[in-house]
This record gives C-alpha cells, sequence and structure tokens, in this order.
C-alpha cells in the first residue's frame, strides 16, 4: 500500500496532537456550513464527534450513531456484547453533518453509518471527519478531513482510547476482527 508523504509510523503517533490538526480543519470546513450537526460513530468516532462538538459549540447539535444493526458483516460477525442506541436529538433533513470516525479502514463502517443516517432524514450534506486514516479501503469513500495517514501491519488495528479526563491515545493492538 502506498500513502501519501504526510503519511505517519504508528508508533509516533500523539493523538492528542492529531486531534488539534482534526478540529483545525473543521473548524474551517464547517466555517459557511448551513446548520452544521456532528455525528460520531460509536465509540472512538463517538467520543471524537462530542468533543469536537464541545470545542466548536455545537454540543446541542451532536449525536452518535451505532451501526452494529447496519453493518454488511451482521450474519457473519454476529451483535456485539455492547451495542449502544443510536442518539440523534436534532433534525437530520436538510442539515450539513459532520459525520466522525477515529479510524478510516476499509468503508465499509463509514457506508453503513450513512445508511442509518438516512433513516434519520435526507441531509443536505455529509461529510466525513477521521482522526487516522490507514487506507487499504474495499469502497470508494473518502475523508474531507482526516489528521494522519498511517501504514498498519496485517493483522494489526488502531485503537483510539480516551482516559477519565479524556485524553485521547492510539495504540496499536492485534485485530481479533
Amino acid at each position: 500500500m502506498s500513502l501519501p508523504t504526510n503519511s505517519s509510523a504508528p508508533a509516533s503517533l500523539d493523538a492528542e496532537a492529531l486531534y488539534a490538526e482534526l478540529l483545525q480543519q473543521v473548524k474551517a470546513g464547517l466555517a459557511d456550513a448551513h446548520e452544521p450537526a456532528i455525528v460520531g460513530i460509536h465509540s472512538g468516532g463517538a467520543w471524537l464527534a462530542e468533543r469536537l462538538a464541545a470545542d466548536l459549540g455545537l454540543s446541542a447539535r451532536c449525536g452518535v450513531l451505532d451501526v452494529s444493526f447496519y453493518r454488511d458483516d451482521f450474519a457473519k460477525k454476529g451483535l456485539p456484547a455492547e451495542v449502544k442506541p443510536t442518539q440523534i436529538g436534532f433534525d437530520v433533513a436538510g442539515a450539513t453533518l459532520l459525520l466522525v470516525d477515529d479510524v478510516l479502514y476499509t468503508g465499509r463502517t463509514t457506508r453503513a453509518a450513512i445508511n442509518e443516517l438516512f433513516d434519520y432524514g435526507r441531509p443536505a450534506r455529509i461529510m466525513l471527519a477521521a482522526l487516522v486514516d490507514r487506507g487499504e479501503r474495499q469502497l470508494p469513500v473518502a475523508a474531507d478531513f482526516v489528521a494522519a495517514r498511517v501504514a498498519v501491519q496485517p493483522g494489526q488495528a488502531l485503537r483510539l482510547k480516551r482516559n477519565d479526563a479524556g485524553q485521547f491515545t492510539l495504540t496499536i493492538e492485534n485485530d481479533h476482527a
């Protein structure tokens, strides 16, 4: 896999610095947006969305999706033990939505999230933000805002974690999916 020149080694990722970069990109990108709202994909994307919404003054227009029932591998993988309810407390129809995920990989989670969002109405526009893009897409999905592009070895996954103070870290783990 070839990555753009701004790619980083996984071991050198500072999740807080990446968040600051993503915040600046999103702030500029939403500056003239009509009825902006932020929706995060459970769990890491939801954490990022909540923090972005707070930093951008959009907390009242922040929602969370759990795409478990919308995944194309639902029949194969089954239902995860920790399914969280989707919470969208604003009108999606006509809004500019920022869909947020922590790690963009195959594009399948993004596809599932977009399918679920349309169950709530027809947004004017959906933009995608990801803290990290690890490439290897299986679907034609690209983020509008991304803080870093990173190559990860086969069989490994990047995991966003959040401590009790709300600070982010990224770790590399063996992928058991």
